[in-house]
C-alpha cells in the first residue's frame, strides 16, 4: 500500500483503521463498507484507510477486496471537511461536498454503482421498496438506529471481552431476533401469500395419505424463491399461471403469513449488507466462547444461512476474509428464549412511526396555561434588536433569492423576510474566521445568503436529503462562492468545531437537536422553530425539558401546548392565533431554560414583520463568554454587500 499526503483529486472514500493491542484492526463500519464495495464490484472510488498508528493498514491486505485501490492516510492529512465528520465519509470530486455516516455512504456507493452499470438491478434492489431502505435518519427512525448504530456498537462492545461468562446477549441482538419472528409485511403481499397457499395445497395433495395428520412445517422456501428471483440480473419470466378460483376466494385474513427470509422481510436489502459482517463476527465469537448461547438465536441463525444463498454474497465475503460457514449449535443447551421474553420497549417500530404512542387530547390549552401562570411561568419575548434590517434583495444575484420552482410572489416576499431576520442575527454575532453551520439547510437559501453576506466566514450546510443538498451546491457554484462546504449527514455525524449554528424552520424535535449540538460545541445559535405539533418524546429527548416545566406539567399537558402552538395560521380567528402564539412562547421558554442551565443567555423573540410566517419565533442563544446581538447591531455591523 502507498502513502499520500495530498487531498485526493477525485471522489474518495475515507475509512477508519483502528488499533487493538498494537495491531491494526478494521472497525465494523469499515468492514461493512468494504463488503458492500466487493458485493457491488464498485470501482468508482479511491479508497483511503485512515490510521493514526505507525504502519497504517499493513497486515490487513487479506481483508481487502481484490483489486481495491487503497492508500494509507494519516488523520492530519484528511481534508478539513471530512475531518469534521465521523467516518466512513465520501468526498466528491469538487472537494466541497462530503457524505458522512454509514447509511448515507452505503446508499451513495449503491447509487454510483448503478450509475456506472445500469444493468446491476441486483444492486439497485438493495435500496428496497421506493428506494427507502435506511433512508430515514437514525435520530428519528429506531429501525435505522438499530441497524446503523445499535447492532454494530453492541458487537464491538462484545468483542472487547468475548470470554466474559457473565456477559448476556446484547439487547440490540435480541431485538433483531424478535423482529425476525414477526410476520412479514411487504408491498403486494396478497399475491405472494395466495401463491404460497396454492403451493401448500399442491404439496399437501402430493403427500401420501399417511402424512395427512402431520403438523405443517414452517417453511420460507416460497419466500426465498421470490426473493432470489428479484435479485436476478437476468430478466425472470413472469408466471402466467393464475391461481384457481378456490384460491382467489380465500379471505386475506385466512391466507398463510409470509416468513422472514431477510432482515427487512422478504427481500435482500442494504440492511442485510450492514448486518452480515456484524453477525458474522458475533457468531464466530459465540461459537468459540459461548456456543450454548446460539440456542437463543434460532431466527438469526436461519437468516445467516439464507443470506449465504444470495448470489455474490459468498464471493464478496471471501474477498473480505469472512468464512461464512454456519455455526455448529450444541446438541444440548438452554432452550431458545421466546420472543415474548424480550422487553416490549425493544420492539422497533416501522420507519416513520412515532417513538411515543399518540396521546388523545380532550379540551383546549387554557387549563394548562393557567396551571403554568399560577406557577409564575409565562411566555417571555425579547424586543427585536434590528426590526428594519434587510438584505439588499434588488441588487443581489438571482441565485440568492428564494425564487426557485413555482413559488408565488407573496411566498417569495415572506421567505425573504424570514431570511432577513436570521441573517441579521448571525451578522451581529459573526466575526472574521468564524465557522457558521446551517443545520437542516434544505436547498440552502439561508446558508448561501450567509456565505455571500459573510465572505470572511466559512459556512457549512448540513442536510440529510441528497437532492436538496445537490441543488444547494449548484446554486453555490453559480454564484462562485469559495467559502461554502456541504455535508450530507445526520446531525450526529458532524463533529467539527464551529462558532454559530443556524436553522430556519427546524421541524419538531429538530430544533432541540440543533440546540443540543450547538451547546455541545459551545457555539451560539439562531434558530427558528417549526411544526410544534410534531414534538414528542424521542430517542434523545423527553418533554417537558426544563426542571421548572417538569415540576409543573405532565408530558400530556406539555403535548397540549405543542399541539395548540401549531394553531397560528392566518386563516384562524385572531383569538386562536393569539393563544397559539402564547403556546409557542411557552414551548420555547422551556427550551431556553435548558440552554440557560448550560451557561447560555437565550432570547426568544418574534421575527419582523410578524406576518412573515405563522411560525415566527426565533431563539438566539450565546454562551457565557460571548455577548448577544444588541439593538441596532445588525445595521451597524453588517458588512457591505456587493
Amino acid at each position: 500500500m502507498t502513502h499520500t499526503e495530498e487531498s485526493p483529486p477525485r471522489a474518495s472514500l475515507f475509512l477508519e483503521v483502528c488499533s487493538q493491542s498494537g495491531e491494526p484492526r478494521l472497525p465494523l463500519h469499515t468492514s461493512i463498507a468494504l463488503f458492500l464495495l466487493s458485493y457491488c464490484e464498485c470501482k468508482s472510488f479511491r479508497v483511503f484507510l485512515v490510521s493514526g498508528t505507525a504502519g497504517g493498514s499493513r497486515g490487513l491486505r487479506a481483508r481487502l477486496p481484490a483489486g481495491l485501490r487503497a492508500s494509507d492516510l494519516r488523520p492530519e492529512d484528511v481534508p478539513q471537511l471530512v475531518r469534521s465528520c465521523r467516518l466512513p465519509a465520501v468526498l466528491d470530486d469538487t472537494g466541497v461536498l462530503c457524505r458522512a455516516g454509514l447509511a448515507v455512504v452505503l446508499r451513495h456507493v449503491i447509487d454510483k454503482t448503478t450509475e456506472a452499470d445500469p444493468s446491476r438491478k441486483d444492486v439497485l434492489a438493495l435500496l428496497g421498496f421506493k428506494k427507502t431502505c435506511l433512508k430515514a435518519c437514525a435520530e428519528v427512525s429506531k429501525w435505522t438506529r438499530l441497524c446503523e448504530i445499535g447492532i454494530p456498537s453492541a458487537v464491538e462492545e462484545h468483542l472487547k471481552d468475548p470470554t466474559n461468562r457473565h456477559q448476556q446477549l446484547p439487547l440490540a441482538i435480541l431485538t433483531l431476533e424478535r423482529r425476525r419472528a414477526e410476520p412479514v409485511k411487504v408491498h403486494n403481499d396478497d399475491k405472494i401469500r395466495r401463491q404460497k397457499l396454492q403451493a401448500q395445497k399442491r404439496n399437501k395433495k402430493n403427500q401420501g395419505k399417511g402424512n395427512r395428520n402431520t403438523a405443517p412445517q414452517v417453511s420460507d422456501e416460497h419466500e426465498l424463491k421470490a426473493a432470489l428471483a428479484k435479485l436476478s440480473v437476468d430478466p425472470v419470466p413472469t408466471a402466467t399461471t393464475r391461481e384457481n378460483s378456490e384460491i382467489r376466494k380465500v379471505k386475506t385474513t385466512d391466507l398463510p403469513r409470509l416468513e422472514h427470509v431477510f432482515a427487512e422481510g422478504l427481500y435482500f436489502t442494504l440492511t442485510d449488507v450492514i448486518l452480515l459482517p456484524c453477525i458474522y463476527q458475533y457468531l464466530c465469537s459465540l461459537q468459540a466462547h459461548a456456543a450454548s448461547s446460539l440456542h437463543q438465536l434460532p431466527h438469526l441463525l436461519r437468516w445467516y444461512s439464507r443470506v449465504q444463498e444470495v448470489p455474490g454474497v459468498l464471493r464478496a465475503a471471501e474477498e473480505c476474509g469472512m468464512d461464512l460457514s454456519v455455526p455448529r449449535v450444541p446438541v444440548s443447551g438452554p432452550p431458545a428464549a421466546p420472543a415474548e421474553d424480550v422487553p416490549t420497549s425493544l420492539s422497533e417500530p416501522e420507519e416513520g412511526r412515532e417513538t411515543t404512542p399518540q396521546l388523545r387530547f380532550v379540551g383546549g390549552p387554557r387549563p394548562t396555561m393557567t396551571k403554568l401562570q399560577e406557577s409564575g411561568i409565562e411566555a417571555e419575548f425579547t424586543p427585536h434588536p434590528c426590526p428594519d434590517w434587510t438584505l439588499p434583495w434588488d441588487s443581489l444575484p438571482g441565485a440568492i433569492s428564494p425564487t426557485e420552482g413555482n413559488v408565488s410572489n407573496v411566498r417569495v416576499v415572506k421567505k425573504r423576510q424570514q431570511l432577513n431576520n436570521l441573517v441579521a442575527m448571525v451578522t451581529a454575532l459573526a466575526r472574521p474566521g468564524h465557522t457558521v453551520v446551517d443545520f437542516c439547510s434544505g436547498t440552502g437559501h439561508l446558508g448561501i445568503a450567509l456565505a455571500h453576506t459573510l465572505p470572511d466566514c466559512q459556512v457549512i450546510l448540513i442536510e440529510n436529503k441528497e437532492e436538496s443538498l445537490v441543488r444547494a451546491q449548484s446554486r453555490s457554484s453559480e454564484l462562485g462562492l469559495k467559502n461554502v462546504g456541504f455535508v450530507q449527514a445526520n446531525l450526529d455525524y458532524f463533529t467539527g468545531p464551529f462558532h454559530i449554528g443556524v436553522a430556519l424552520h427546524a421541524c419538531g424535535v429538530a430544533t432541540d437537536m440543533v440546540m443540543e449540538h450547538c451547546i455541545q460545541a459551545r457555539a451560539a445559535f439562531v434558530i427558528s422553530p417549526c411544526c410544534y405539533g410534531f414534538i414528542q418524546n424521542a430517542i434523545k429527548f423527553t418533554f417537558p425539558k426544563s426542571k421548572r416545566f417538569q415540576e409543573t406539567l405532565t408530558y400530556k399537558e406539555h403535548m397540549i401546548l405543542c399541539r395548540f402552538a401549531d394553531q397560528t395560521a392566518v386563516q384562524l380567528p385572531p383569538e386562536k392565533r393569539l393563544i397559539g402564539k402564547r403556546c409557542m412562547g411557552l414551548v420555547d421558554l422551556d427550551r431556553s431554560w435548558v440552554a440557560q442551565t448550560h451557561g447560555y443567555s437565550v432570547q426568544v423573540m418574534t421575527m419582523e414583520p410578524e406576518s412573515c410566517s405563522p411560525k415566527n419565533n426565533m431563539l438566539v442563544g450565546t454562551p457565557a463568554h460571548q455577548s448577544g446581538p444588541r439593538a441596532g447591531a445588525g445595521q451597524q455591523e453588517a458588512p457591505a454587500l456587493d
